[in-house]
């Protein structure tokens, strides 16, 4: 007998090879029917049926071309079954009800032993199938879980512009992409890729077109996922357009000019989805303001409805600006309607929160918006964080400007173990400098694991692992499953709660480098935060190596900032002491008002770099805190924030965020204004001058008076005295200066006649 045309390479080499014949194989082919109905069954493996049809096993040279050629599994499903805790009498079972019933093999496993089926077997078992499949016809299988969104949205523009829907749907098959082939083809994933009316009326679609069919195979579960959630968001398109008749809008956008002025979409648009002035006038509108947003670079989007208007914001280096002219009220619901198609969520919902993401291809890499919609009293707000992965800089290098500063937080991240606290409020930059730390020690010898939510960066060779609260994946789970895991180093993304606090304190006494996130004011705030939480007192000073806190303060414009000479009085206001300096001089930002911006841009004397923002870009100011043995005593005795941070200060020398900021300020990175906005705080000023007044004690003393061998009473009273003389010397400093600017009004009066 011949062998058919339509077998496999690979069935045919074991045919020729002596070991099964045509009808023992047409029976494999019974047992394995190439549809996408039967793929979630699983069941016994291949090379199990080749043995039971044959009567004789697999020659070892015929297992090695099967793996070979599908990396092909050599072990048992059965007996990975049996070692997940199945018995064998329960698989056999099993394996005869799906036989006669044609149900799943883990529907009957679970209805035999009360127990549910595992996901990670339940995703083996279809693998298996796909393989199994792909061996014995030479045709693919589509595997869900590479289908992403960008597959996705090529599966709708094929559905839309050469498979109808009416076809996909009679014959159960999705278009997936077009190759670049010549002739060109189109992918079709089918559930019976052995239907021949379907092969017949693909090819007449096809070929008028020049093209030529590809079919892969696709299990019945996964197509009617996919071809739902196509129906899902053709059905939401069709109610946003419904409400855009409902409102004219295009007639509302043409009454406001700033809608004129937003920048065209630009080429790379197209990467994104971002069409032209064809789409509908709320989708051009959405697809403008992302233009424009990523075009700024800011990090988020504002959509405020008012009382009777709707206002768009962006916060760009920190700071909230409006984007544009004020929109009408009544485009709220539609704008709201096409972000929520855009990221996923339900368009009907209005009275609850919903957290969703867009994602896109930007100028050649990947940003994600991540959206927050909340029920307000005038609708709803929406809010879009821009996650932009070609912009961020990370390396440590880039971001921490001081070379004394650099080199604790590099000496810290190379320990080989303890506990390291990146703190700050929410929207410093933390993220950033937890992974510049990890990719300085991202090497081939050190295994790195991440527990995030969500994944802001990804690093190559890096384990990262995606925070499911609705599966019980909390971070306090994945970090307990990460120790078993062999890292070197452990980030977990936020520490939140007792259980997380502890682990990852445990960890860092077992021997691993931890690396986690807090949300604090400063550095002793976070180990405060940690008490708060539950941490023992004395096992968080054995395990922490150090606390890194920060600030972002924008970046003053290099092109317009403006030079000045500040007063004694402004200087003194942060503790700025300026004995033996002279003059000093600093910058102020050229920040125009928007009036005065629309003037110079039509005089062509705007500063091209901030566009007369006065800022570009944003530096960061950090304080470290390393923990010597009397920060360690301290912790372990459960003293307070104020306790320990002055100690860091006063006996550890370390830098506090207000004398970091005013150094930038000094060198020309930012202004005192920016340092008041962020880091000022009156107990921040009184620590910083405690400090001063510490060191020029210190500095002062003599042999025969050391600081450290006075008592007590005697250190308090040169303290005093030394609080004293510098406010002596403020008083003089301020009436210094008004004499001066009183002397200096009395030469400028001309004399009486």
């Amino acid at each position: 007998m011949s062998v058919p045309s339509y077998f496999s390479p690979v069935a045919k080499i074991l045919i020729e090879s002596g070991y099964i014949n045509v009808k023992q194989m047409q029976r494999v082919f019974a047992q394995f029917p190439v549809t996408g109905e039967s793929l979630a069954q699983g069941g016994l493996s291949l090379v199990e049926v080749l043995e039971s049809i044959t009567g004789q096993p697999l020659p070892e040279h015929l297992r090695h071309h099967l793996w070979r050629n599908l990396s092909y599994s050599s072990s048992s499903f059965a007996e990975e079954l049996i070692q997940s805790g199945f018995t064998r009498d329960q698989i056999q079972q099993a394996l005869a009800a799906t036989r006669r019933s044609g149900r799943p093999l883990s529907e009957m496993i679970e209805s035999i032993t009360g127990h549910p089926f595992p996901d990670d077997l339940l995703r083996q078992s279809q693998q298996q199938w796909f393989f199994e499949i792909q061996v014995l016809y030479g045709i693919k299988t589509l595997d869900p879980e590479k289908f992403d969104s960008t597959t996705f949205s090529q599966t709708q523009e094929l559905i839309e512009t050469l498979i109808p829907i009416d076809i996909c749907r009679r014959y159960r098959l999705l278009p997936v992409k077009k190759t670049k082939t010549k002739p060109p083809s189109v992918v079709i994933a089918m559930v019976n890729p052995e239907n021949l009316d379907a092969e017949d009326d693909l090819n007449w679609i096809l070929r008028p077109r020049g093209m030529t069919l590809q079919r892969m195979l696709i299990a019945q579960e996964n197509y009617q996922q996919i071809i739902g959630k196509y129906l899902d968001e053709k059905l939401a398109r069709q109610k946003q357009i419904e409400i855009e008749k409902a409102v004219d809008v295009k007639q509302d956008l043409k009454n406001i000019s700033s809608i004129d002025a937003l920048p065209n979409v630009p080429k790379e648009a197209e990467e994104i989805n971002l069409k032209g002035a064809d789409d509908a006038p709320v989708i051009n509108l959405v697809n403008k303001i992302l233009a424009k947003a990523l075009q700024e670079g800011v990090s988020d989007i504002h959509i405020e409805p008012q009382e009777n208007d709707l206002r768009v914001r962006f916060r760009k280096d920190g700071v909230l600006h409006q984007a544009f002219d004020l929109l009408p009220k009544r485009m709220a619901p539609v704008v709201s309607a096409r972000l929520k198609i855009m990221a996923e969520l339900d368009m009907t919902e209005r009275r609850l929160p919903q957290n969703g993401k867009i994602r896109r291809m930007y100028r050649g890499y990947r940003v994600d918006f991540r959206v927050s919609t909340l029920p307000s009293r005038f609708g709803e707000t929406i809010v879009l964080r821009i996650l932009d992965y070609g912009h961020t800089q990370i390396s440590l290098d880039n971001l921490i400007t001081n070379q004394e500063t650099l080199n604790i937080v590099k000496e810290m991240a190379h320990r080989p173990f303890g506990l390291i606290l990146v703190a700050g409020p929410t929207g410093c930059g933390k993220s950033t400098t937890l992974y510049s730390i990890l990719r300085e020690q991202n090497e081939v010898g050190v295994k790195i694991c991440t527990v995030e939510d969500p994944i802001e960066y990804t690093l190559p060779g890096i384990t990262q692992v995606q925070v499911l609260r609705e599966k019980t994946r909390d971070f306090a789970s994945i970090l307990q499953a990460l120790l078993l895991q062999d890292p070197d180093i452990i980030v977990v993304g936020e520490t939140r709660d007792k259980e997380t606090a502890k682990t990852a304190i445990e960890a860092s006494l077992r021997g691993y480098l931890v690396l986690t996130v807090l949300h604090a004011n400063d550095t002793a705030g976070a180990i405060a935060r940690l008490s708060e939480m539950g941490a023992e007192s004395y096992l968080t000073a054995c395990a922490l190596l150090g606390v890194i806190c920060q600030r972002l303060l924008r970046r003053i414009c290099v092109n317009c900032r403006i030079p000045y000479h500040p007063s004694v009085r402004e200087l003194t206001r942060f503790g700025w002491s300026t004995s033996g300096e002279g003059e000093v001089t600093l910058y102020k930002a050229n920040a125009l008002q928007p009036e005065e911006i629309q003037k110079a841009r039509i005089t062509g004397t705007l500063c091209p770099r901030c566009n007369g923002i006065g800022y570009k870009g944003r530096v960061a100011a950090y304080e470290v805190m390393c923990t010597g043995e009397h920060l360690q005593t301290l912790i372990s005795e459960g003293a307070s924030a104020e306790q320990i941070k002055e100690a860091a200060v006063v006996h550890e020398g370390m830098k506090t965020l207000l004398f970091y900021s005013l150094e930038l300020v000094r060198e020309g990175y930012t202004t005192l204004a920016e340092v008041e906005r962020v880091v000022y705080t009156d107990s921040g000023l009184e620590l910083e001058l405690k400090a001063k007044r510490q060191s020029t004690l210190t500095h002062s003393s003599s042999p025969a008076t050391d600081v450290k061998n006075l008592s007590t009473n005697q250190l308090l009273r040169l303290q005093q005295l030394e609080k004293q003389f510098e406010e002596l010397t403020h008083e003089f400093q301020l009436l210094k200066q008004e004499l001066g600017n009183g002397l200096g009004e009395e030469s400028r009066t001309p004399p009486a006649d």
